[in-house]
Protein backbone atom coordinates (compact mmCIF):
# COMPACT_ATOMS: atom_id res chain seq x y z
CA UNK A 1 0.00 0.00 0.00
CA UNK A 2 1.09 3.29 -0.80
CA UNK A 3 1.78 6.02 1.53
CA UNK A 4 0.28 9.96 0.23
CA UNK A 5 1.61 12.85 1.46
CA UNK A 6 -2.15 13.32 2.89
CA UNK A 7 -1.88 10.26 4.67
CA UNK A 8 1.64 11.22 6.51
CA UNK A 9 1.46 12.50 10.00
CA UNK A 10 1.95 16.56 10.13
CA UNK A 11 3.98 17.57 12.82
CA UNK A 12 3.31 20.28 15.30
CA UNK A 13 5.96 23.31 15.48
CA UNK A 14 5.55 24.77 18.76
CA UNK A 15 7.49 27.75 20.35
CA UNK A 16 10.39 25.56 21.90
CA UNK A 17 10.94 23.76 18.70
CA UNK A 18 11.31 27.95 17.10
CA UNK A 19 13.44 28.69 20.23
CA UNK A 20 15.51 25.76 20.32
CA UNK A 21 16.20 26.27 16.41
CA UNK A 22 17.36 30.03 16.38
CA UNK A 23 19.18 29.40 19.73
CA UNK A 24 21.12 26.80 17.49
CA UNK A 25 21.15 29.24 13.86
CA UNK A 26 22.04 32.39 15.85
CA UNK A 27 24.18 30.91 18.37
CA UNK A 28 22.41 32.47 21.52
CA UNK A 29 21.35 30.82 24.09
CA UNK A 30 17.76 29.66 24.79
CA UNK A 31 16.64 31.96 27.51
CA UNK A 32 17.98 34.73 24.65
CA UNK A 33 16.23 33.72 21.79
CA UNK A 34 12.48 32.77 24.10
CA UNK A 35 12.74 36.54 25.21
CA UNK A 36 13.29 37.10 21.26
CA UNK A 37 10.46 35.11 20.27
CA UNK A 38 8.16 36.20 22.89
CA UNK A 39 8.99 39.96 22.58
CA UNK A 40 8.53 39.41 18.69
CA UNK A 41 5.15 37.70 18.87
CA UNK A 42 4.15 40.55 21.69
CA UNK A 43 5.25 43.35 19.15
CA UNK A 44 3.23 41.88 16.45
CA UNK A 45 -0.03 41.28 18.69
CA UNK A 46 0.00 45.01 19.89
CA UNK A 47 0.29 46.22 16.35
CA UNK A 48 -2.81 43.60 15.12
CA UNK A 49 -4.85 44.93 17.92
CA UNK A 50 -3.86 48.81 16.93
CA UNK A 51 -5.41 47.50 13.56
CA UNK A 52 -2.29 47.94 11.91
CA UNK A 53 -1.24 45.77 9.17
CA UNK A 54 1.82 43.56 10.07
CA UNK A 55 3.49 42.77 6.64
CA UNK A 56 6.08 39.73 7.21
CA UNK A 57 8.21 39.17 3.76
CA UNK A 58 7.95 35.47 2.49
CA UNK A 59 5.22 34.32 5.34
CA UNK A 60 2.53 36.94 4.71
CA UNK A 61 0.53 39.62 6.18
CA UNK A 62 -2.00 39.66 9.65
CA UNK A 63 -5.03 41.98 9.59
CA UNK A 64 -8.24 43.01 11.34
CA UNK A 65 -10.93 42.66 8.87
CA UNK A 66 -14.61 44.78 10.08
CA UNK A 67 -17.43 42.20 9.13
CA UNK A 68 -20.69 43.92 8.31
CA UNK A 69 -23.99 43.04 10.67
CA UNK A 70 -25.68 41.01 8.83
CA UNK A 71 -28.94 38.23 9.32
CA UNK A 72 -28.56 34.50 9.88
CA UNK A 73 -30.47 31.72 10.86
CA UNK A 74 -31.03 30.26 14.37
CA UNK A 75 -30.40 26.65 13.08
CA UNK A 76 -32.40 24.79 16.20
CA UNK A 77 -35.58 27.24 15.94
CA UNK A 78 -35.16 28.40 11.93
CA UNK A 79 -35.70 31.81 13.50
CA UNK A 80 -33.71 34.81 12.07
CA UNK A 81 -31.20 36.86 14.06
CA UNK A 82 -29.51 39.83 13.49
CA UNK A 83 -25.80 38.87 13.93
CA UNK A 84 -23.98 42.33 14.73
CA UNK A 85 -20.71 43.66 13.20
CA UNK A 86 -17.50 42.24 14.08
CA UNK A 87 -13.64 42.15 13.55
CA UNK A 88 -11.92 39.04 12.82
CA UNK A 89 -7.67 38.79 12.53
CA UNK A 90 -7.00 37.76 9.10
CA UNK A 91 -3.91 36.40 7.80
CA UNK A 92 -2.84 36.62 3.79
CA UNK A 93 0.12 33.90 2.87
CA UNK A 94 3.06 35.62 0.79
CA UNK A 95 2.61 34.92 -2.80
CA UNK A 96 6.70 32.91 -2.46
CA UNK A 97 5.47 31.14 0.30
CA UNK A 98 2.30 29.85 -1.43
CA UNK A 99 3.80 28.95 -4.67
CA UNK A 100 6.41 27.42 -2.57
CA UNK A 101 3.99 24.14 -0.94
Amino acid sequence: MATTAAAKKQATVTQKTIVTGLAEKAGMTKKDANEFVDTFIATVAKHVKKGDKVRLPALGTFMVRARKARMGRNPATGEQIKIKASKKLAFRVAKELKESI
